[in-house]
């Protein structure tokens, strides 16, 4: 072992120690033919559907039409397993692996296999010679399995389709779970995106003594798809000191350069791993003293193994004279023309027989019993570890009864009073029933989103340093703040993954920021429900608050409510949508969410003061239903209504029930019914979604050629695409949010987008047949109103008492 190849503990080299003893040697030797088995068949899965052990000269028939799949980063994801299986099973040290560059899926594929567990899921891929080839033919093939570290594969929670998360999962996986060491992987084409740059700061939210640990491995192969990466061509004591500087202490391994021996390789792997598994025992052992002794714990510098190794490792060094292995065109598929080429063809079958198959698996197929008992057994496998199939450790939350926090509402139009303070002051019950499996993540807003009641039960977790005048910050709290959301959402989804209950609080216009990583988790969980063996997981709930409607402080660039479009574009099984439109709803809607599981619930309400329209009781039944009519509001009782006013949102709501009060003051004949909706997919069609209303209903409700108003808390185009194919879709006219916003007051911010009541009793004017000619004046006087509205909050900076003081006159 040479030096130059030595590994590095915080800069300084820590040479690997010459043990030519026999037994070792044997050890590596035994590791090293597992890991050529794992090398095997993940090439064996990108290239072949049939002769899966070369018992006859390769031929055309046995390559597959259409070579999907991604060998460059697969070696060095086999190899990083294999001397993980050594630590494992000496140790019996519970650990997740979690793959960052998942689209090298043949790797974690082969190493489930090679462990028996893939088997186990799949009784149609046996452990034998015909489970091989079922293995290799299934592998990103018409019918068969995605090419990536997919929910199929078992011991993944994070696919990897799309690069950046990799870290936020693992550190999410590890809270509240002391006992597991989670191995993240991180290519160094990932460790350019801004997620995974953001997620080095996840450290200084791990308690050494309550949480998990997190082993970041950046593997350094030196290529993305065609271009180099930045990791892998700054000089090393820059990386290093990036690494230090994010609270780490670097080791650093380089192999596999210019033909070296693999087994060389092997060595000094198995010695720094040995390094650094003893120093997190040291570190983990140090801070369970200093809480013994009744000591502050400190944030430690935990070990990041940095791993160098060609791309493309142990792969066809040169294709028709163009180097390969070490390039970017080892990323994808190094031999393309295999089915046609004959050279090509010979190279493969050379490339395969390299790793001697013969000395790795039996004349039936199966690995060999000395290789095989290199694996950790039962659920210390980390292809069968339950906390990468989370359902296995769920267990439900103890909820309290939210009644207990209830507003009282006397009689409609009470308060006012905060939806989401009343909330947090719940949250802070349900925070103290379950101090190791709930988690409140969001971006610096638990205190502006009103949610501060949890803070009566729990501190925020941090690390780092604490100065006297921080509030409500401790080593070990269930809240976690960092201005990142696509941090929150990646801590949230390990922590939900791995069997354990949350909730997202956050901004609603800038929640747009995990779009890409909802769509992830959603495609996640829909597979998932057609696994069997995997069970379901707590949903994933988002609070949106400090919404469009009252960011009229911070102007346009707060105001966007199209963050529910977005998710409705998802599949219906997976995505719900709820509006609640007071204090009490949303306590009962998201006491709903939190019991729910394999969903996304999005949940919008406001953090203002506002009126509170329906006792506890009122408002369980109208959340159970998600739709109903408001009779109070309403004065078609034992009639046909002539229009009927829609809302959907907070202040939707309030704007719709203040327009019922102007019509029936000025029209006191016309029948007007209001229907509220808290789950807004019970507009859509039944046949389209679970919670969709049947259309008799629907009917009943909106009737069938009657003028509808409705008053949408989003983007107008939503409730038409909900209801499109509804009888009576002609005559819904939507009022919404059409991009006009400003720091303004909150009804002048109504007034800028038409939704405000002046405007519904026009529209109302404008569609109920006959009131546009005899009712001429009044239209004209709520044009007025809007006008005197307007010039009253330029002269006085706020708004009309007409307005800000108005209540229902009961």
């Amino acid at each position: 072992m040479g030096r130059a190849r030595s590994g590095y503990a915080g800069g300084m080299a820590v040479e690997a120690t010459e043990r030519p003893d026999t037994a070792r040697r044997t050890d590596l030797e035994l590791l090293d033919r597992w890991w050529r088995a794992a090398n095997y068949l993940s090439v064996g899965q990108i290239y072949l559907m049939d002769n899966p052990l070369l018992r006859e000269p390769l031929a055309p028939e046995h390559i597959k039409p259409r070579l999907l799949g991604h060998w460059g980063t697969t070696p060095g994801l086999t190899f990083v397993w294999a001397h993980l299986n050594r630590v494992i099973a000496r140790d019996r040290q519970p650990a997740l692996y979690v793959t960052g560059p998942g689209h090298g899926g043949p790797g974690v594929v082969a190493t489930a296999w090679l462990e028996g567990t893939y088997s186990e899921r799949y009784a149609h891929v046996p452990a034998d010679a015909e489970g091989m080839r079922e293995l290799f033919r299934q592998f990103s093939f018409p019918g068969g399995v995605p090419s990536h570290a997919a929910p199929e594969t078992p011991g993944s929670i994070h696919e990897g389709g799309e690069l950046g998360y990799s870290l936020a999962h693992a550190y999410g996986a590890a809270l509240d779970n002391p006992e597991l060491l989670v191995a993240c992987v991180i290519g160094d084409g990932e460790a350019e995106t801004g997620a995974l740059a953001g997620s080095w700061q996840s450290n200084k939210f791990l308690h050494p003594v309550h949480d998990g640990t997190v082993l970041p491995i950046l593997h350094l192969n030196g290529y993305k798809i065609a271009n180099s990466t930045v990791s892998a061509r700054i000089p090393q004591d820059e990386l290093l000191d990036q690494l230090r500087g994010h609270g780490h202490r670097p080791y650093v391994l380089d192999g596999g350069f210019d033909g070296e021996d693999p087994m060389a390789v092997h060595a000094r792997m198995a010695d720094v791993l040995d390094e650094i598994t003893a120093e997190i025992r040291r570190i983990r052992d140090r801070a369970a003293a200093q809480e013994a002794a009744g000591e502050d714990v400190q944030r430690p510098c935990w070990p990041v193994l940095v791993l160098r190794t060609p791309k493309g490792w142990t792969g066809p060094r040169e294709v028709d004279g163009t180097p390969v292995e070490g390039t970017f065109r080892a990323h994808q598929v190094p031999l393309a023309e295999v089915r046609t080429n004959e050279g090509h063809r010979a190279q493969l079958e050379e490339w395969l027989r390299s790793y001697r198959p013969e000395e790795l698996f039996d004349d039936d197929g199966r690995l060999r019993p000395e290789l095989a008992a290199l694996a950790p057994r039962g659920d210390d496998r980390m292809s069968a570890t339950p906390h990468a199939n989370g359902g296995l450790l769920l267990r439900d939350l103890r909820l309290p009864d939210f009644r207990a926090h209830a507003v009282d509402v006397p009689g409609p139009g009470a308060g006012p009073e905060s939806a989401t303070g009343t909330l947090g002051n719940w949250l802070a019950d349900v925070v103290a029933a379950n101090r190791e499996n709930f988690r409140i993540v969001g971006p610096d807003e638990t205190v502006s989103n009103k949610l501060q009641g949890v803070f009566t039960a729990t501190d925020r977790q941090f690390l780092g340093e604490r100065r006297p005048g921080d509030e409500h910050t401790a080593a070990r709290g269930q809240v976690l703040e960092v201005l990142n959301e696509q941090l929150c959402q990646g801590l949230l989804e390990g922590y939900l993954l791995t069997g354990r209950h949350g909730l997202f609080n956050c901004y609603e216009a800038f929640i747009h920021i995990v779009d890409s990583m909802f769509n992830q988790h959603a495609k996640w969980l829909e597979t998932s429900r057609g696994i069997p063996w995997r069970r379901p997981v707590a949903s994933l709930n988002y609070l949106l608050t400090s919404h469009v409607w009252r960011q009229d402080h911070n102007g346009f660039s707060h105001q966007d409510p199209g963050f529910v479009d977005h998710v409705l574009n998802k599949k219906p099984e997976i995505v719900r949508a709820y509006l609640p439109p007071d204090a009490n709803t949303l306590l009962s809607t998201v006491d709903h969410c939190l019991r729910s599981r394999d969903l996304v619930n999005v949940v919008v309400a406001g953090k203002n003061p506002g009126p509170q329209w329906l006792s506890t009781d009122e408002a369980v039944a109208h959340c159970a239903r998600g739709i109903g009519i408001w009779d109070w509001a309403s004065n078609d009782q034992g009639g046909e209504p002539d229009v009927v006013l829609g809302c959907a949102g907070d202040v939707p709501t309030l704007e719709a029930v203040a327009a019922v009060d102007l019509l029936r003051r000025h029209l006191p004949e016309l029948r007007v019914r209001l229907v509220n909706v808290v789950d807004l997919m019970r507009l859509q069609d039944e046949r389209e979604h679970p919670h969709g209303l049947p259309d008799r209903d629907f009917d009943g409700l909106f009737t069938t050629d009657k003028p509808v108003i409705f008053a949408y808390h989003g983007y107008p185009w939503l409730i038409h695409r909900l209801t499109y194919r509804r009888r009576n879709h002609v005559n819904i006219h939507v009022r919404g949010y059409k991009e006009e916003g400003t720091t303004t007051t909150p009804f002048d911010m109504v007034m800028l987008n038409d939704l405000d009541r002046y405007h519904l009793v026009m529209d109302v004017i404008d569609r109920v047949p006959g009131l546009a000619v005899r009712h001429a004046g009044l239209r004209q006087e709520m044009v007025d109103q809007r006008l005197r509205c307007r010039r009253y909050t330029r002269e006085h900076g706020e708004d009309a008492p007409e307005v800000a003081d108005w209540v229902w006159p009961g």
